[in-house]
């Protein structure tokens, strides 16, 4: 490529290459592939230079998108194991309160620390 056409594409913002101690411009092998990708877009597609900075802005959002969709969807997994082998089952406590108890137990029915006592006396 011509260095103007690399200048015009590293001042619009297409590449951005690191810079030499005498401010001369080093491309990666990231940025001959970007490289590349623009002059294709360019010659073979008829695309032009705005139009290629919005594919590459869109397909870098697409790409963060899909790893974010990757840690969600196994972050979801995570939560579904978890919950298949934790199993917690609530029930009405003796005093009204909500309790969590073993799949197949009951709470109990009058609490342990309570000295109440209940006098039943029939009406006549």
């Amino acid at each position: 490529m011509h260095p103007q056409t690399l200048r015009q594409y590293d001042r619009i913002g297409l590449v951005s290459p690191g810079r030499t101690a005498g401010r001369g411009r080093r491309y990666s092998a990231r940025d001959v592939a970007m490289l590349r990708e623009v002059q294709r877009l360019s010659q073979e597609e008829g695309v032009n230079l705005a139009g290629i900075k919005r594919i590459l802005e869109l397909e870098l959002e697409n790409g963060a998108l899909r790893e974010q969709l990757g840690r969600l969807r196994s972050e979801l997994e995570d939560m579904h194991v978890r919950l298949a082998t934790s199993r917690r089952v609530f029930a009405a406590g003796a005093s009204g309160d909500i309790v969590a108890v073993r799949p197949g137990q009951r709470p109990d029915r009058f609490p342990s620390s309570s000295g109440a006592l209940v006098v039943w006396r029939p009406q006549r």
